[in-house]
């Protein structure tokens, strides 16, 4: 009897440690797809509604479009003009007609409507990996009484001090709210990024700065679809009769009137024949 209680004991024995094992594996193999993913994150960026402000700039050679800081530029051809409405619906039933007629005095004046299209990130991916030589400081307080100068060479020697942990400051770079500070020694970022917090006098008080790994990222894919401009039209082979003050004028009360499907007019930019516009639009207030 003790000989087979021994014998399943042993069994059992092995069967948990070969559980053990295993479960090991399972860990280890959990974290390497861990490892290999995280470098690659994608994410949907949000449609950012956009609106003309009345900022154009004029030059010979127009890009077809850049993209900035939620900025987003468009070329406005020679005898052309961007009316942008109050009401999206306006813009809506001026496009239905695609020549509008306009009468004067002496004459009539036929211009071409047409929607203005913008090129909008639906869907970008992006990589991400650490940089092993710099590092991030976050936690410094807005308002501070020190230029930006002043800021970084206080970090720069705080953080070059072997005694905080720190090395030699290769390069230094303000951010929005923190600090990139790259070191000459990986090893030095990644000794400052254990300790992680640091207690040090800036500006005239005691502040808990938070250090941090550096990411870098670099864009993998993006797509990218024309939409246009919901409260925008643009109006183009306008005849050169009329100088720009006289037919932004006109321009603005043709588009005014409801008779002719118009509305509120926010801004008109008139672009004169042989000239070339750039319209500027921003991210639209709330």
């Amino acid at each position: 009897m003790s000989v087979a209680l021994n014998d399943i004991l042993c069994t059992l024995q092995e069967e948990q440690a070969r559980l053990k094992m295993r479960l090991q594996e399972l860990q280890l193999l959990k974290e390497e797809l861990r490892d290999s993913t995280k470098d690659k994150v994608p994410f949907p960026v949000p449609e950012v509604p956009l609106v003309f402000r009345g900022h154009t700039k004029q030059g010979r050679e127009v890009p077809k479009y850049l993209v900035s800081n939620l900025q987003m530029c468009c070329p406005l051809p020679g005898s052309s003009a961007l009316v942008t409405f109050d009401d999206p619906k306006v813009a809506e039933q001026v496009l239905r007609k695609k020549v509008h007629k306009i009468d004067m005095e002496e004459c009539r004046l036929l211009v071409q409507v047409q929607p203005l299209e913008l090129p909008r990130v639906t869907t970008i991916q992006v990589s991400s990996q650490t940089d092993r030589q710099r590092v991030l400081v976050s936690g410094i307080p807005s308002g501070l009484e020190m230029n930006e100068e002043q800021l970084l060479d206080k970090l720069e020697i705080f953080f070059g001090k072997a005694g905080n942990g720190g090395g030699d400051v290769e390069t230094r770079e303000l951010l929005q709210g923190s600090v990139m500070l790259s070191f000459t020694k990986e090893e030095v970022a990644q000794n400052l990024c254990q300790i992680g917090q640091f207690r040090m006098l800036l500006g005239g008080q005691q502040v808990t700065l938070k250090v941090s790994p550096y990411m870098s990222g670099k864009i993998q894919k993006a797509e990218i679809k024309c939409q246009p401009v919901a409260r925008s039209v643009l109006v183009v082979n306008i005849p050169d009769v009329l100088d720009s003050q006289e037919l932004h004028d006109i321009l603005e009360i043709h588009f005014q009137k409801p008779t002719r499907g118009g509305g509120e007019v926010e801004n008109l930019t008139v672009v004169p024949p042989g000239q070339h516009g750039l319209a500027v639009f921003t991210s639209e207030s709330p």
